[in-house]
């Protein structure tokens, strides 16, 4: 018979023992130590048991709690512990025969239940600790998001940042203490959310009403959506760029020669799974390139200073690398020694000396080239002429 786990996290609803179910309830009874958030503590009432406060940050709770490894404990969290909750935290430190999970109704649950909105049609936001541009993508009129939100602060704060970007006319439904004798609703547009205060914990239902530019989802978004200097593979090019990577879920993504970003955050824009590195020699245009980043709501884009290949010996091996100018006899032989069998590479090259490299790689190790040749319509004196740009040829590669 296999030993019982030693750690039990149990999801608290707002109405604390009173809304638990049979198991969690057992599980308290039972417990030697019972560790918890004071909010959570001091919604379970006085206990039998030890009882301890996890301290803040999270993190400084994790090498206490693998120490009492022998004893009965509960951890408490909110709702379903592995929906923008602890648990995930919590189980990355622990054998699965280690622990078990007791899930009380996530607060996105009961926000749905309560409002009449399908779940499956719903984004779901846990931004407690994580800034309100990554909401970015999501802002479309129409859309319906769930935002779980660190304080009632957070809440006006979340006003002025939907009306700063065109949708203070959005609808809101601020939940607080959803499910306990503490609930209480208020329905307001979002611009007027300063006018009113709120308690934590909080959750935001926002159905997204205004005249704010959303964000395209398919690849090559316009130019003007990143700051830039001028060093940005144009729109038109980023878009067959993206399809020749060929982004797949969980994959690491190298942009070398970073420039705006534009690649590397379009890439992340693609996936929520997906990771990338975008690798800048110039500080002023990694700056940059993070300014974007967090704009767009992929603030998880990590830039790195430095020249390429020098920098690259400490960054984790990539699935896929784009190399958008820059690239050197010196670095193609790197990368040709150090990347995983199966890596794709793409660049792209503007001038001959670049473009005749790509010819000699693709003789040696295949893949496919190709010429892109862009015009624009352009003012020729009363009428309009086709204005070309700069051919660019790509070369896409498996290694």
């Amino acid at each position: 018979m296999s030993e019982a786990p030693w750690l039990t996290i149990v999801g608290l609803g707002e109405d604390g023992l009173k809304g638990l179910p049979p198991a969690s309830c057992k599980a308290l009874d039972e417990a030697e130590i019972v560790i918890g958030a004071p909010r959570h503590l001091e919604r379970v009432g006085p206990l039998a048991c030890e009882t301890r406060a996890w301290p803040v940050p999270f993190k400084d709770g994790i090498a206490p709690l693998l120490a009492l490894r022998g004893k009965r404990v509960v951890v408490l969290a909110s709702g379903d512990p592995f929906w923008f909750g602890a648990g995930g935290t919590l189980a990355r430190h622990l054998d699965t025969k280690e622990w078990c999970s007791l899930p009380g109704p996530s607060t996105f649950s009961l926000a749905a239940n309560r409002l009449g909105w399908s779940l499956q049609h719903v984004t779901c936001h846990g931004l407690h600790a994580a800034p309100l541009s990554r909401l970015r993508p999501h802002l479309a009129p129409g859309a319906r998001l769930l935002i779980l939100l660190r304080d009632g602060a957070a809440v006006q704060e979340l006003g002025a940042y939907l009306t700063t970007e065109g949708f203070g006319a959005s609808r809101v439904v601020v939940l607080e203490a959803l499910g306990g004798p503490r609930a209480r609703e208020t329905c307001d547009l979002a611009e007027n959310l300063a006018e009113h205060s709120f308690q934590h914990p909080v959750c935001v239902a926002l159905d997204v009403v205004g005249e704010g530019a959303a964000l395209p989802l398919a690849s090559g978004r316009p130019d003007h959506w990143f700051e830039t200097d001028g060093q940005i593979t144009k729109q038109p090019v980023r878009a067959i760029t993206l399809s020749a990577l060929a982004p797949r879920p969980g994959e690491l993504l190298w942009d070398i020669g970073g420039g705006s970003g534009s690649i590397g955050i379009e890439w992340l824009l693609t996936h929520p799974t997906l990771h990338a590195i975008s690798i800048e020699q110039r500080a002023d245009r990694a700056e940059r390139i993070a300014r974007n980043a967090a704009w767009l709501g992929v603030d998880r884009l990590v830039v790195v200073v430095g020249r390429a290949p020098e920098i690259l010996h400490a960054q984790p091996k990539p699935q896929a690398v784009f190399v958008g100018g820059g690239l050197s006899p010196e670095l193609l032989s790197w990368l040709e020694t150090h990347l995983d069998p199966g890596t794709r590479l793409v660049a792209n090259a503007v001038t001959l000396e670049t473009e005749a490299l790509l010819l000699q790689a693709q003789g040696r190790l295949g893949g496919d080239l190709l010429r892109l040749e862009l015009s624009r319509s352009e003012p020729l004196g009363p009428r309009r002429g086709w204005k070309a740009s700069y051919p660019i040829v790509q070369w896409s590669v498996t290694l």
